[in-house]
């Protein structure tokens, strides 16, 4: 019987589990041993998974009970939710409810929550500066992440609160990245003005997370942000240009332009990128490029991200 400490992993074959996930097992010395939680077990990265020494479980967090199963005899568990399967705020929260009580019930020593800012503290309702979403929201998939922190705290669950930085990655998958222009130049369109904002690649996140559950006690009840770089979006523009041997420039758009650009979540991100514009020194004093480079001493500057996925971007 292994001697290791369980850390239950949910969403261990997305983004930010997965990388955690792998973190852990790929660290031969590593005092914990992971617990895969998943949809489908039956899965190609599940199964990659099992390969590398993981136990995979499904669980459903609509099913407190399920995930309290999940927990059985672990040490600690990495929760995230997934806003963008279903875009419903209510529905993350409750979900988050069911995660922080089957935590607490399982007697969980350190919990890590993918959390992020609720937006809410610094742009109210009333401030017409950025649309109400859902009546209720500013950042819908922020807010309700921000909101969720409360059910960690108010049974306390050990947790460290962690929030991750924009994903590079969504240049290569959510057409984010370079555009062609009629004349065989590249833009890449935000509305961030000349505002410095944080990235990560997404694999660096679940590694920070490890660093985190390697620290321990220390970290609980801390907020830790985690990026590998801070940069303008010229900054990106010029370093993405280097990369890819073609000129990208910054085509500079304003959150309404974003917002009405159509797309399922374009209004949530519209709103999303003005609070990064509007409030950047609050963003990027939490995400510590340092302190994260502390957690993961193999995380990635922008640049570096780009020598290892630059034949990722779609440049069609």
């Amino acid at each position: 019987m292994s001697h290791k400490k369980i850390i239950t992993v949910f969403g261990a074959t997305g983004a930010q589990g997965g990388g955690l996930a792998r973190a852990i097992l790929n660290d031969n010395n590593s005092e914990f041993t992971v617990r895969a939680v998943t949809r489908d077990a039956s899965s190609d990265k599940a199964k990659a998974l099992a390969s590398l020494g993981a136990e995979v479980v499904t669980a459903d967090v609509d099913d407190k009970e399920s995930i309290k199963r999940a927990l059985t005899g672990a040490y600690g568990a990495y929760f995230v939710t997934f806003f963008w399967d279903h875009f419903s705020p209510e529905k993350e929260m409750t979900h988050a409810r069911n995660m922080a009580e089957a935590a607490k019930e399982a007697g969980l020593q350190h919990v890590i929550w993918s959390s992020l800012e609720d937006t809410r503290k610094w742009v109210p309702l009333d401030d017409d500066s950025m649309p109400t979403l859902q009546e209720k929201y500013k950042v819908p998939h922020f807010d309700a992440k921000g909101e969720s922190d409360r059910f960690f705290k108010d049974l306390g669950v050990p947790t460290t609160f962690m929030y991750a930085s924009f994903y590079w990655e969504n240049m290569i998958y959510f057409g984010m990245g370079p555009k062609k222009n009629d004349d065989n130049t590249y833009s890449i369109a935000f509305p961030l003005g000349d505002k410095k904002m944080a990235g990560i690649g997404a694999e660096d996140i679940g590694k920070c997370a490890y660093g985190i559950f390697k620290k321990g006690s220390e970290l609980i009840g801390k907020t830790v942000g985690v990026a590998g770089d801070q940069l303008t979006i010229n900054e990106m523009a010029g370093l993405l240009s280097k990369a890819i041997g073609q000129d990208v420039s910054y085509y500079e758009i304003n959150p309404d332009q974003y917002r009405s650009l159509g797309f399922p979540g374009a209004e949530d991100l519209g709103n999303m990128f003005q609070f990064y514009r509007d409030f950047e020194t609050v963003c990027n004093e939490v995400r510590d490029v340092k302190y994260s480079k502390e957690l993961n001493p193999e995380i990635r500057s922008f640049e570096q991200w780009l020598k290892d996925n630059a034949q990722k971007l779609p440049l069609d």
